[in-house]
């Protein structure tokens, strides 16, 4: 099975499980879910391609993943998140390692199977933690604001990022228990990091302090 370059959520990826590579899709299908595609009740798509490292033990489309050490890699040259400069647009900017090889991404992953046809299909989700402790990737995404429009101040924020794991712990990730797993979900060093905004012609000097 082919898949694209650049993945965009239910788009088909491969991931790594302690069993091999696997594709599947980006996004995981709840055990029980109807369709592959759930929805919400204003008939918009269920976003299930992050799963939050807080609350991933406890909600239904992952805890069982979570819970049966169904643990994953998932492999990235790079990844792209929105930098809002002056809180009122965003410039996509791109995050690549410093040494060139590929992020490995931690993830939960599981298979669902279409009770009309008997497809199984594997999916899978990204996992996110909070960042506001982090000087660069907290720069990204657009602030969040009260209900009176207001920017909430950064320690009010919930800055998110997915989690690389470095090679020494891709094992202990995908073979350990979970008190294991759970101690490498942190975040990463700025050392690892170049990035740059994905269109040249927006690039910008970051507000990066230590």
């Amino acid at each position: 099975m082919a898949y694209k370059l650049r993945l965009g959520p239910r788009d088909t990826g491969p991931f790594i499980t302690s069993q091999g590579v696997m594709l599947g899709q980006w996004g995981m299908i709840r055990p029980n879910a109807p369709t592959r595609t759930e929805k919400d009740p204003k008939g918009r798509p269920l976003m299930t391609n992050n799963a939050r490292s807080e609350t991933m033990a406890t909600r239904a489309t992952f805890r069982d993943a979570w819970k049966n050490g169904q643990r994953c890699l998932i492999p990235a040259t790079s990844w792209d998140e929105p930098y809002w400069g002056n809180n009122t647009f965003n410039t996509w900017w791109r995050f690549h390692r410093q040494d060139g090889v590929a992020w490995m991404l931690a993830g939960l992953w599981n298979t669902w199977t279409d009770k009309a046809t008997g497809e199984v299909v594997p999916s899978y989700t990204m996992i996110t933690m909070n960042c506001d402790a982090h000087p660069l990737l907290k720069l990204m995404h657009k602030p969040e604001k009260d209900k009176e429009g207001t920017i909430l101040p950064p320690e009010k924020q919930d800055k998110r990022t997915v989690v690389p794991i470095d090679a020494a712990d891709w094992s202990l990730w995908l073979t350990g228990n979970a008190e294991d797993a759970l101690s490498l979900i942190q975040l990463p060093p700025m050392r690892l990091f170049k990035h740059a905004a994905v269109d040249p012609a927006k690039q910008v000097d970051l507000p990066i302090k230590a």
